[in-house]
């Protein structure tokens, strides 16, 4: 039983895209996709299935942060036999010569969560990308020539804090930037013997305290989707 996807048996591809923003999610399939269809739109979680020059692929909005994040990758690893997810996010870049539209590939997450705590019974837990995957996309990077950084992420489950110098400890040891959601996809990938990756446009840079007008991340979204895109 799909708890919370209307799809049916074989309206989800192998290879799914996932965002936090449903709403980008329905412009991004409208606009990249050839003949989409939508599966879902239970509690706004928008899904679309088309093709991708020629291959068939899904896109799916799952909303912010690891809980519903963790939903949904439950449920399409487990129901509906999904091989490939392939996070399409933004991220806040925590150093300051990376600049905002640059894209970072997500080799593994650290997290201020404690879902991997309570599933490994206090021990932690290093979730970590598919690297034929993260390949893929750093080569697909270099051939469009897009600026991009592969490294550590940050995976927070409060995006407001009222901590002082709360990101010190993680850009003292290499963390590139911190966004909400990576850190599950891995465990989850691993958990269910699925591919997976983050690939995240930087929106904002939290040394520099700069973001993006709208209007800019367009731009950037449209060119990170259509590399997750290719690895289909």
């Amino acid at each position: 039983m799909n708890y919370h996807l209307a799809a049916k048996p074989g309206e989800i591809a192998e290879t799914v895209l996932i965002s936090g923003d449903p709403m980008r999610i329905r412009h991004m399939a409208k606009l990249l996709l050839t003949d989409a269809v939508c599966f879902n739109e239970i509690r706004g979680a928008y899904g679309f299935t088309g093709t991708w020059q020629g291959k068939r692929v899904s896109m799916l909005g799952t909303g912010i942060g690891i809980p519903t994040t963790a939903l949904y990758i439950n449920e399409l690893a487990t129901i509906f036999g999904v091989k490939n997810i392939i996070r399409v996010g933004t991220i806040g870049a925590m150093r300051a010569d990376i600049a905002l539209g640059d894209i970072i590939l997500a080799m593994s997450a650290s997290t201020d969560s404690n879902t991997n705590t309570i599933t490994f019974g206090g021990l932690n837990y290093a979730p970590t990308a598919n690297f034929n995957l993260l390949e893929k996309a750093a080569s697909a990077c270099r051939q469009k020539s897009l600026t991009h950084h592969v490294g550590q992420v940050f995976s927070t489950d409060s995006f407001y804090s009222d901590q002082p110098n709360r990101w010190e400890k993680w850009i003292a040891h290499g963390i590139l930037g911190v966004e909400m959601e990576t850190a599950i996809l891995y465990t989850l990938a691993a958990k269910f013997g699925i591919d997976a990756l983050s690939i995240l446009s930087v929106s904002d840079n939290l040394a520099t305290q700069v973001g993006e007008l709208p209007e800019v991340r367009e731009k950037h979204f449209s060119e990170m989707f259509k590399i997750g895109l290719d690895l289909a």
